[in-house]
Order: structure tokens, then sequence, then C-alpha cells
């Protein structure tokens, strides 16, 4: 059989204030189009399908209306879903009844029965060929939160997050016939893997957050992961981060954007193709250099007067001042005037009080809640904050952001 791993999606992000539904739906598009071409069996979509707990209607009308015309285009395709840390686990669910007529199968988050045990037989979903045959059981691993695992208790996550995966695993072996491959998929950070520059928030459950590759052992065929921004393999070839369709932040502007195709032939991974998805919206940057020279470059940028205004690259100008400049953001918006450019950042930096070294002069939205905390702690006792007092900001972070979705 043969499926497509992806994650990541992110609808309802804003770009520094800007929407990109248009971007968004040309994905999904381009994705259609994919999925009738190369007819795989199934869809697996690992966490963070939205890029907040509370995404606006357009995101989920963007989510929804792909879901049912990919089931207008194959009858037959299974998809399924899992929540990331961005998700609200809830939000994810709350459609599952009316998704399931198309196929569709979301999970928010983890139950346990009133025994104590996990509730597996709901995180074990088969997957059928185009013959109706079960080729293979996906294990879906939505994220996991330290209250859905341990009670609360965040010393204890590590062990919960493992306890998840060996009783899942154990009933899928159980449940499972000769001949069915097991492919898990889970939205984590594992030890071992690349982080994004900027753009990825954090699983913050203090220094537990990365965890092992071991939680999967061999006779999982395929791990298909979702979190982290960047594809890449995880210690081995079937260990497999997708990475997003769109660049998250202009630091990820140069990564390859992808969905990986998986072929599986009885129980074993025979086959990984990286499909490359086409950049509907370029992303450009000029600098860091001084003044003059920046507006040098802009002068002599060009682009494509036949795209539609959605369509316009977007632009991230980065200069290097010796002094405050009041008229800057006017000084570059005249150098590219007239231009099919989108100007979304200026980013400015200043000489330090030890000459060479420079230090950029940030907005609260390019600081993710950790840094701003480093940074605040730092000015105010002159010192860095210890890994316990790091940890205790991860946990209230978490409890935040759980929270939010809860709200």
């Amino acid at each position: 059989m043969k499926f497509f791993h992806t994650a990541d999606w992110h609808l309802g992000q804003t770009f520094h204030g800007q929407e990109r539904h248009e971007e968004h739906r040309a994905f999904l598009d381009w994705m259609l189009e994919t999925l009738a071409t190369r007819q795989p069996d199934a869809l697996l979509i690992a966490g963070d399908v939205f890029d907040v707990v509370n995404p606006s209607l357009r995101a989920q009308e963007l989510l929804y209306d792909f879901i049912v015309g990919a089931h207008e285009r194959l009858p037959q395709l299974e998809i399924v879903m899992i929540a990331g840390n961005h998700d609200s686990g809830n939000r994810i669910e709350l459609p599952a009844p009316l998704m399931q007529r198309l196929n569709a199968h979301a999970r928010g988050r983890v139950q346990w029965r009133d025994d104590g045990e996990l509730d597996s037989e709901r995180l074990l979903i088969p997957l059928h060929d185009t013959s109706g045959e079960i080729r293979a059981w996906c294990l879906a691993l939505p994220f996991l939160r330290p209250a859905e695992v341990t009670g609360g208790d965040i010393g204890d996550y590590a062990a919960g997050i493992a306890r998840v995966h060996r009783e899942l695993i154990d009933d899928a072996r159980e449940r499972r016939q000769p001949g069915q491959a097991l492919v898990a998929m889970s939205h984590a950070h594992l030890q071992g893997a690349s982080v994004s520059e900027h753009s990825e928030r954090p699983i913050v459950i203090g220094g537990e957050e990365a965890l092992p590759a071991s939680l999967f052992p061999e006779d999982i065929a395929y791990v298909a992961l979702g979190h982290l921004h960047r594809p890449q393999q995880v210690v081995e070839a079937r260990i497999r981060y997708s990475g997003t369709p769109l660049p998250m932040d202009f630091s990820e502007a140069h990564y390859p954007h992808q969905i990986v195709e998986i072929t599986l032939e009885g129980e074993t991974l025979s086959g990984i193709e990286a499909l490359p998805i086409p950049r509907s919206v370029e992303l450009r940057r000029v600098g860091p250099l001084p003044l003059e020279q920046t507006l040098s470059e802009l002068d002599a940028l060009t682009g494509d007067d036949n795209l539609p205004r959605e369509r316009w690259p977007w632009l991230e100008v980065r200069v290097e001042l010796a002094a405050p400049c009041p008229d800057l953001r006017a000084r570059v918006e005249a150098a590219l005037d007239g231009k099919p450019l989108r100007l979304l950042r200026i980013h400015t930096r200043f000489p330090d009080s030890l000459g060479d070294a420079r230090e950029s002069r940030v907005t609260l939205d390019s600081l993710g809640p950790r840094e701003l905390f480093e940074r605040t702690w730092h000015k105010r006792y002159a010192s860095e904050p210890t890994p316990q007092i790091l940890e205790d900001f991860d946990h209230l972070l978490q409890t935040v952001h759980d929270d939010e979705e809860n709200a």
C-alpha cells in the first residue's frame, strides 16, 4: 500500500500580521491534484493542522473544504489527522462523527479507561488498500500534554510518554494480522533532530521535551512525525519529519518543502519519495547591509508585474544603522515604489558599546515567550536563569497554552 505523510500546515497563520490564506489555498489545491495523480491509499497529517487553538473560520473552511474535496476525488482515501501542540485537541475531534463519513479520522487527545488502562482502541486506525483489505495499522498519537499522561506531574512526564507508547504498541501488535504493517504517527520533538531558527514554539516540558527515538521499536515500519519544520530523518530512514508545506519564517525560506510518499510491502517499508511542493509566494531577504547599500539593493530588485497582488513576494529588509534614522521606512518604501513586492518587515541593527559586535533590535513578535523571559531575567538580575527556573517557566507556559485551549 501507499500513503502520504504531511504535517504542520499551520492553517490560519499570520505572517508578521499578514494572513496567508491564499498560500495555504494554493498548497491544498496542489495536494488535491497530487492525490488524484498518485492515488495513495491514505493521507497522514501529523499535527499542528491549525496555527492557534482557536483558528479563524477561514482557516477551518480551508481544512474541511479540503477533506470534502479529497473524498470527492478519491472516495476510498483514508485521512488520519492528529492534534499538535498548536492545536486544540477538543476542536480537532469535534467534527469527528461527520468526518468519519468521509473516511477521515481525527484524534486530539489520549483517553484512559475506568480501570486506569490506556484506551488504545480509539488510537489504532486500520488502513485499507483499494480492495478494502487492511494492510496497515496507524498508531495515531496526538501531542501528549502532561495532564493527559501524568495527572499534571511534570516530573513523571517522560515515564508517562513511555507508558503510552508501550501500551499502544503492545495493543497494535496483538491486533494486527500477519502481513499487516504498523505505522506510528506522532507530534513530538525527538532527540537529535534539527530545529528551525525562529519559528517553532517549543514543546514546553522543561528538559523532557526531546524524546528518544527508541520509543519506536524496529517492528514499526514507518514513523510519521510532526512538530519540527525542517524535513529530516531521525536516526534512521523510517523515522522522519515531513516538514512544513510553507516556510513559516524567512529563516525557513531555504528549506525544501515537501510531502513524503511512503510505500509498504507487507509488514515492511519498501519506498520513500519526497514530493516537492511548489512555492506559490516567494520569500525574499535583503541585507543586513548599511543603509545606502540596502537602498541600492532595493532599487535593483525586480518582480513579475503579471502576478496578482496576493502572489507578490514577501520581503524582509535588514539594515545596519550607525544611528537612528527617523525616515527609514519612508526611504525603503520609496525605493520599492511601483515594484510588485510586499514589504513585510524592516529589521534594524545598531553597533553596541563593544564596537564591532552588533545587537539586533527586535520586536515582540520575533521573540518566543521563553527568550523574552530569559532576556527580562538577565536585565533584571544580571545573571542567567538556572535550569530549574527555566523548567518552572516552561511548566507555567504549558499551563497557559492548556488554559487557552480549555477556554
